[in-house]
């Protein structure tokens, strides 16, 4: 009996000590939080190997952000006829504040490795200098390519080496309830990735560019995201960021995208051709309203309703008539003003298309050759 209490009480001295070194040295091992309130805490392993979270969009920000520039533009403001312009005025007072250049900042995205750059028209209209900022740090005096008012889009090029380019994506196959990420350099306080969903396509008759077509995000867009990028989960670019829907001037959850599909037309007439070359019928639509149903005797309100079509143009030229229902054109159906001149516009100048109207209620088939828009002067 002696020798087996001595035994036990060498082997509980040699457990103690083993207790005791490990406790020194290696306190990871034990679980003490355990031994002191007796619950037992599952804590994760450090994540030495890189290793992406379930779930995470990491992977699609660092694709797509590094080719996500910071764009600072200065304009000189305009002269005006006052005493603050007289010599002796100045000498007196000293520069005002007010005659500072004005300074902007919005977003771009590069697109090519010859270093061509997507933004918005208003983050560079009347610029009469555009520093481009790199993610990496590096900064660059852009050129501006050309510009395109009626879309909002803008073609800047910078010269430098080694250059990150985004992949375009397809914003066509994109549905509401994707998951996306916004990235631009909000307020300027650097680059920023926020996250949401498609909350709708196709968002038109917003009242701010001629041709719209927009991608609706929640994902949060502020004041220096325009020009941005807009990214689907592989970090692929489907959208320009443009504008919001805000009351206080930030973010409310409701942005609005370019998709990648008219940045990448507007993109390759520029590049090409020096403009965006569009399709025109020379006709005045007018939305379907009961009072104009009534009016022209129709039974139906889908489609534009044709009021003044141009003596000569394409349309008088097709045998179209004031009164007319546009119901298709090039085979898509025509739902509103905004989506019938977006869907004119995209048609190839000189090229014969069919357009399906309804006239005194019977289905008139016409073939119409689109010529090219004329190029419309933006007050600035």
């Amino acid at each position: 009996m002696k020798r087996q209490w001595l035994l036990f009480s060498q082997i509980v001295t040699v457990l103690v000590a083993i207790w005791f070194v490990v406790a020194t040295l290696k306190p990871e091992w034990l679980n003490r939080q355990a031994l002191l309130t007796g619950v037992t805490l599952l804590e994760a392993a450090p994540n030495d190997s890189g290793a992406v979270m379930p779930g995470s969009l990491s992977p699609a920000a660092k694709v797509a952000s590094p080719a996500v520039v910071s764009i600072a533009t200065t304009q000189e403001k305009a002269a005006s006829p006052s005493p603050q312009n007289e010599p002796w005025f100045r000498f007196f007072n000293g520069d005002r504040e007010d005659e500072a250049p004005q300074q902007g900042l919005g977003s771009g995205v590069i697109v090519s490795r010859e270093g061509h750059i997507l933004t918005n028209n208003h983050v560079i209209d009347g610029a009469q200098e555009i520093e481009v900022t790199l993610s990496d740090g590096r900064h660059a005096i852009a050129q501006l390519i050309g510009a395109d008012p009626e879309t909002d889009l803008a073609i800047l090029r910078i010269k430098l080496d080694r250059l990150p380019v985004i992949v375009l994506g397809n914003s066509e196959t994109a549905q509401v309830g994707d998951r996306v990420l916004a990235i631009g350099n909000p307020f300027g306080v650097g680059q920023t990735v926020t996250s949401g969903i498609v909350s709708a396509l196709g968002r038109n008759q917003l009242g701010i560019n001629t041709f719209e077509n927009f991608i609706q995000t929640d994902a949060a867009i502020n004041p220096g995201n325009s020009g941005g990028a807009l990214v689907d989960v592989h970090g692929h670019l489907i959208g320009i960021n443009t504008a919001i829907y805000s009351r206080s001037g930030g973010n409310l959850g409701i942005g609005f995208a370019i998709p990648v599909s008219t940045a990448r037309q507007v993109l390759e007439g520029i590049v090409r051709d020096g403009q965006v070359t569009r399709g025109w019928v020379g006709i005045e639509p007018l939305a379907v309203t009961p009072e104009l149903a009534e009016t022209f005797g129709l039974k139906q309100s889908t489609g534009v309703i044709v009021s003044g079509v141009l003596q000569n143009g394409p349309a008088a030229t097709a045998g179209l008539r004031p009164g007319d229902l546009l119901l298709m054109v090039a085979g898509r159906p025509v739902k509103n003003v905004d989506e019938l001149m977006t869907q004119i516009a995209a048609l190839a100048p000189g090229k014969r298309v069919e357009l399906e109207v309804l006239r005194r209620n019977e289905r008139v088939m016409l073939e119409i050759t689109p010529a090219q828009r004329p190029k419309i002067k933006v007050p600035r």
